[in-house]
C-alpha cells in the first residue's frame, strides 16, 4: 500500500507546475510589475512607460530616460474566489465523507517591484529590474469537498532582470535582459492512505531557472511608436521533500512514503505588439496584444531522485492571448490621468481545470494617475477591478479520492501605489 500512497503523493505533488495566481493574469503570470502600467490595463507597456519600469515590458524604452532614474511600487491584491460543489464524490474505495464549502482561499497579497536605469552615453542604457511575475498564494478550509485536489498552494517566483538599451537613431531602440529567476513552492493536499483512512502530502522545493528578454521600439512617425517585446519560457527544476503524514501528523511509513524527489515547472513564452498614437499635445492612445506559449505546459512528470516516473499528470494547457486598449492624458503640469480595459483569455480548459487554478477568462477595468511632486519625484497611483468568468471543474484525483466536480466564479480588485526619482 506505502507504494501506492506514494504515487497518489507524487501525482498530487506535480500539479504545482499548474499554479494559478488565480486572481490577477491568465495562468499564474503576474502582470502587476508597473503602476503606471496598471493604470492603464497595460495597455501601453511596450511603447508608452515613461518610467523604469519599462525595463520588464520592453527594455529599448530605457533610451527614453534620461540619467539616473529609480522606479519602485507595491501592487495589492484582493481576490476572492467561490467554488462550488457540484457532485463531488469520495471514490469507490474512499470511504470518506465529501465535506463542506470552503471560504474564499485568498487573503490580501502585496506584489513589490522595483527598478534602476542609468543613462551611459548618447547611445547605451543599463539597468536592473528586481520583481516578482509569478506565484500564488492560497488556504483552504480544513475539511472542504476539494481537499484532495488542494488544501494549501505557496508558490513564488522572483526574477533579478540586468538589462541593456540601444538607441539605433531616431526611430529605433532596441533592448535586451537576462532574467534570473527563483522559484519557492510548498504545495499540500490530502490523500487517501486507506479504506477510510485520510492524510496529507507536502512538496516543498526550490530552484534557479534562466531565460531572456528582448524588445524594440519603433517610430514610424513622431507622434506613433511600435513597441515589440519577446520573453522565453524559464524551466524550474523543483528539488525537494515529499512527505506524506496521518492525520495526526507522523509520517506514514518512514522511508517509504516520505522521499526525495522533484518536479519540473515551466513559465511561457510570451510575445508582446503594442501602438502607441498621440493626437494632440494632451491626448495619446494605445492598444497591445501579448500572446502567451501556455502550451509547453502540456504534461508533467514527477520524478524519484533515482530516475523513476513516478505519475504523469496532463495540464493540456493552451496558448492565450490578452488584448488592452487604453488612453492617457496631460491635465496639467502636475498631473497625467490614464485608464484601459483588458481581455486576458485563459489557458485552462474544464477538463484539466483544478482548484489550484480556479482559472477563467478575465475582463480588466484600469483607472490611474501620475503626480509630479517636483522635477524630479513622481508619485503613481492605480486601481484595477477585474472580473473573473464562470467556469468548470471535473477532475479524478485518483483511487479512493475520487472525481472533484465545482462550479467557480471569482473577482479582484488591486490597488497601486508607485514612486519614481530622477536623480
Amino acid at each position: 500500500m506505502h507504494n501506492r500512497i506514494l504515487r497518489v503523493s507524487l501525482l498530487s505533488a506535480v500539479c504545482i507546475a499548474a499554479l494559478s495566481s488565480g486572481a490577477n493574469a491568465a495562468g499564474f503570470y503576474l502582470q502587476e510589475q508597473s503602476v503606471r502600467g496598471l493604470g492603464s490595463a497595460f495597455s501601453g507597456s511596450t511603447t508608452n512607460l515613461d518610467d523604469a519600469s519599462t525595463i520588464f515590458f520592453n527594455p529599448a524604452g530605457m533610451t527614453k530616460l534620461d540619467g539616473l532614474q529609480a522606479q519602485g511600487g507595491v501592487h495589492v491584491l484582493l481576490p476572492s474566489s467561490d467554488l462550488d460543489d457540484t457532485g463531488t464524490t469520495s471514490g469507490p474505495s474512499g470511504g470518506l465523507p465529501v465535506g463542506g464549502d470552503s471560504s474564499n482561499p485568498y487573503s490580501a497579497s502585496p506584489v513589490p517591484n522595483g527598478f534602476l536605469s542609468y543613462q551611459v552615453s548618447d547611445k547605451l542604457w543599463a539597468g536592473i529590474g528586481l520583481t516578482a511575475p509569478y506565484g500564488l498564494s492560497s488556504e483552504y478550509d480544513a475539511g472542504w469537498f476539494g481537499r484532495f485536489d488542494s488544501t494549501k498552494t505557496d508558490l513564488q517566483i522572483l526574477d533579478i532582470q540586468p538589462t541593456v538599451g540601444y538607441k539605433v537613431n531616431d526611430w529605433l531602440s532596441i533592448g535586451a535582459g537576462v532574467n534570473i529567476a527563483h522559484s519557492d513552492g510548498d504545495l499540500r493536499n490530502a490523500v487517501v492512505l486507506g479504506a477510510g483512512v485520510e492524510g496529507n502530502s507536502k512538496l516543498e522545493g526550490k530552484d534557479w531557472g534562466y531565460g531572456y528578454t528582448i524588445g524594440m521600439q519603433i517610430k514610424p512617425l513622431e507622434t506613433t511608436t511600435i513597441g515589440i517585446n519577446y520573453k522565453s519560457e524559464i524551466h524550474h527544476k523543483l528539488d525537494g521533500k515529499i512527505e506524506v503524514t496521518n492525520a495526526a501528523g507522523a509520517i506514514v511509513g518512514a522511508g517509504t512514503v516520505s522521499t526525495n524527489g522533484y518536479a519540473k515547472l515551466t513559465t511561457p513564452d510570451q510575445a508582446s505588439f503594442g501602438i502607441a498614437h498621440e493626437l494632440n499635445d494632451r491626448w495619446t492612445l494605445q492598444g497591445q496584444a501579448t500572446w502567451f506559449g501556455w502550451n509547453n505546459f502540456d504534461k508533467i512528470a514527477a520524478i524519484r531522485d533515482n530516475g523513476a516516473v513516478a505519475n504523469t499528470v496532463f495540464q493540456n494547457y493552451q496558448t492565450s492571448w490578452a488584448f488592452a486598449a487604453g488612453a492617457e492624458y496631460e491635465a496639467s503640469d502636475t498631473w497625467t490621468l490614464r485608464g484601459g480595459v483588458q481581455f486576458d483569455q485563459t489557458p485552462t480548459t474544464d477538463e484539466f481545470r483544478t482548484s489550484r487554478t480556479p482559472d477563467g477568462d478575465r475582463t480588466w477595468v484600469s483607472l490611474g494617475a501620475t503626480y509630479a511632486l517636483s522635477e524630479r519625484l513622481d508619485i503613481d497611483m492605480a486601481a484595477t477591478y477585474i472580473d473573473v468568468a464562470e467556469e468548470k471543474i471535473n477532475v479524478l484525483r485518483g483511487t479512493g479520492a475520487g472525481r472533484f466536480r465545482a462550479d467557480t466564479d471569482g473577482s479582484v480588485g488591486i490597488l497601486a501605489l508607485g514612486v519614481n526619482y530622477k536623480f
